[in-house]
């Protein structure tokens, strides 16, 4: 008997998370583990939609201070997430886990064009469903592609895998000692203090639609089947008030 406590997550993955240590490209190691947290998730028969960003490959934002075009420079970003997506379909059907990429680019040879019902119905077939080229639009970050996907689908939860952190701080860390982790938040917590959580786009689209997110470490890969299964993990933001 399935006792998990959500019926579909989104999992979002940043795209370093994919290079593992070497901080770049795509570690097939480092992508085939995560596909195993995949299937483990997939086995307590929990729906899995995920969105995976690019910046493993290429950085829009750093292309664009760089003096490329915007529009440009996140359409390059956008290419970049399906490249990575296709490499984790292709770790995930090698561990025999089904699995469709869908992307908001239209590219028909590599992937299906995202459509809300067939990805729905994917994830009632027992597919995972990966979602690839972000919105299909420039100025939008994959973080606010997680949100508006979730809402979509219906999912009941945005696992936010990160690197370098096991959750939410009032500062960074990694540059102080004393930053303080909160173990809960409301998405009003997040854009009061400008905490460096997703971007306000994003964090608005779940907190209208009222969306639970979990922020958790990545560096242990574990701990995404253990935040997909609803262990106490990293930070839990959601509600209104």
């Amino acid at each position: 008997m399935n006792t998990a406590k959500y019926k579909r997550v989104v999992l979002k993955l940043s795209g370093e998370s994919l290079a593992g240590d070497q901080g770049f490209g795509i570690n097939p190691e480092v992508v085939e583990d995560i596909a195993a947290q995949v299937k483990k998730i997939r086995d307590h028969g929990i729906d899995v939609a995920i969105v995976v960003g690019g910046g493993n490959i290429w950085r829009g934002l750093s292309g664009s201070a760089k003096g490329m075009d915007r529009a440009s420079a996140d359409y390059m970003g956008m290419l970049a997430t399906i490249m990575n997506a296709l490499a984790l379909q292709d770790a995930l059907e090698k561990q025999d886990v089904d699995t469709r990429v869908q992307t908001a680019i239209e590219m028909r040879e590599v992937a299906e064009p995202y459509i809300r019902r067939r990805a729905i119905r994917h994830m009632e077939k027992g597919r995972v469903v990966i979602f690839g080229g972000g919105t299909g639009n420039p100025y939008f970050s994959t973080d606010t592609t997680a949100a508006l996907r979730a809402a979509e689908i219906e999912a009941d939860v945005i696992l936010m895998a990160k690197k370098g952190t096991d959750g939410i701080y009032d500062s960074d860390p990694n540059k102080n000692p004393a930053a303080k982790k909160f173990d809960t938040l409301t998405y009003i917590d997040i854009l009061n203090k400008g905490l460096a959580v997703m971007d306000s786009t994003a964090t608005s689209l779940c907190m209208d639609n009222n969306i639970p997110l979990v922020v958790f470490n990545i560096d242990d890969h574990s701990n995404i089947c253990r935040a997909a299964l609803g262990e106490t993990i990293g930070t839990t933001v959601g509600g209104r008030d």
